[in-house]
């Protein structure tokens, strides 16, 4: 295990602002033989032994390259198709994986279904192009999405007139300050920064072209993150992945902890299954432990619940304090992407933590505006891309989900149709069933 703290650094912002350039500039962009990377949502880190191009063996391969490459310490039946090979840096104070979101409908599925929940965000805005509609659009969802801490790297500063231009850089800050301060975000903890990432200016130290800029350079500027504290203090919600019957130990769930405590000897309860248990052992990582913590992924023995009982989706929880199954919720979504409209009696699929049910949108309650989240006067008919809502919805089946001021970790949710995610939301309150 690394013995510096781990942070998940997502960097987000409108689609050619930058974002991959400035993540290159950090990473240098290559994969190197001896480099450590980790893959998601496998959650699975190896050491790349060799790389292989056209049949030839190469020291490294930069953006743009297919290769083949040999890693220790990972099984070919960990990986499948469509996991990320995340890469990790570090600072002096941090190791960090890097989230970039290539196009945000499917970096907001694995933010909400992956182990990748973002403990912070670089938002990248081009100087040249200013704020976009995307630009909002990320800002807002950022904050649904409860990333609570935010670096604002204003890129392309080379292409401002004239070059590195003081002007152009206080004008963008203005604007994005009001944005940031309307979507709830604390804005005099959110450092502005000037870069160049094509240039290569003021990424790792100052730039001489920015002699105006009195702050950190954006890597150094990394170091005054902090790792969020662990949801220790609230009820125990362990999503379960999968189920196991093992000879000699009985059922074995496998999940991870996202808040509280589970316990050797603690009585359980899972829901929807309605099933109670009590925890025998718990292993994690080939070792027993004697009680896991939030963002351990685990296998637990548990005496009193068939194997048939439980499957992927199940949350468990203390039986005093279980898991609500929502008989209906109110929630605030964002439309990320839908090719025509969303209405009353629409029923696509609700991804959230492990579990993936069909819900019914029953009433579009009231239109929000996407920069503030505030309620527009008119009560919309439909919602389109773009929009953001206060919707209630009804599942299909039972489902558990949680008001996020309760448990963010469980109140947030991705909503998929079509082969992509068309929208992004928390929960509000749930009606339990």
């Amino acid at each position: 295990m690394p013995a510096k703290p781990h942070l998940n650094l997502v960097f987000i912002g409108h689609v050619d602002h930058g974002k991959s350039t400035t993540v290159g500039r950090i990473l240098t962009g290559l994969l190197k033989v001896g480099m450590k990377i980790h893959f998601m949502p496998a959650d699975k880190v190896g050491e790349v032994k060799s790389i292989e191009m056209h049949h030839e063996q190469i020291p490294q391969a930069e953006p743009g390259d297919n290769v083949g490459f040999n890693v220790r310490g990972v099984d070919k039946k960990d990986l499948r198709r469509g996991d990320v090979a995340h890469k990790r840096f570090d600072t002096d104070k941090y190791y960090f994986t890097i989230i970039d979101a290539p196009g945000h409908r499917d970096f907001v599925k694995n933010m909400i279904t992956g182990t990748s929940q973002a403990d912070a965000a670089v938002l990248v805005v081009g100087a040249a192009e200013g704020v976009q509609t995307q630009t909002k659009e990320h800002i807002f969802l950022a904050k649904v999405l409860g990333v609570e801490q935010l670096i604002v790297a204003i890129n392309k500063m080379d292409a401002t007139k004239p070059e590195y231009s003081e002007k152009r850089f206080t004008e963008l800050k203005t604007e994005l300050t009001g944005l940031l301060k309307v979507s709830g975000f604390k804005v005099d903890r959110i450092p502005f920064i000037p870069i160049s990432s094509y240039k290569g200016e003021n990424i790792t130290k100052p730039s001489s072209k920015l002699a105006w800029y009195k702050g950190p350079a954006l890597v150094p500027a990394l170091n005054d993150l902090t790792v969020p504290p662990k949801p220790t203090n609230l009820a125990l919600r362990l999503r379960v992945q999968d189920v196991y019957s093992i000879t000699g130990a009985g059922t074995v769930p496998v999940g991870r902890v996202e808040t509280g405590l589970l316990k050797v000897g603690m009585k359980i309860h899972f829901m929807p299954a309605d099933k109670v248990g009590e925890v025998k052992s718990i292993e994690m990582h080939h070792e027993q432990i004697p009680q896991a913590e939030p963002g351990d992924n685990v296998g637990f023995n548990v005496r009193g619940v068939d194997k048939k009982d439980l499957r992927r989706g199940d949350v468990a929880g203390p039986t005093d304090h279980p898991p609500t199954v929502a008989k209906s919720f109110t929630a605030q979504i964002i439309v990320l992407n839908h090719p025509s409209v969303i209405t009353a009696g629409y029923t696509p699929v609700f991804h959230a933590h492990t579990a993936q049910v069909a819900c019914t949108f029953e009433e579009i309650i009231a239109a929000l505006d996407p920069k503030t989240g505030a309620p527009k006067p008119e009560k919309p008919d439909f919602l389109k891309t773009g929009d953001a809502a206060r919707v209630k919805i009804r599942p299909t089946k039972p489902f558990v989900i949680e008001a996020f001021k309760a448990f963010p970790q469980m109140g947030r949710f991705a909503v998929r149709d079509m082969g992509q995610t068309v929208a992004a939301g928390q929960v509000i309150d749930v009606e339990k069933r």
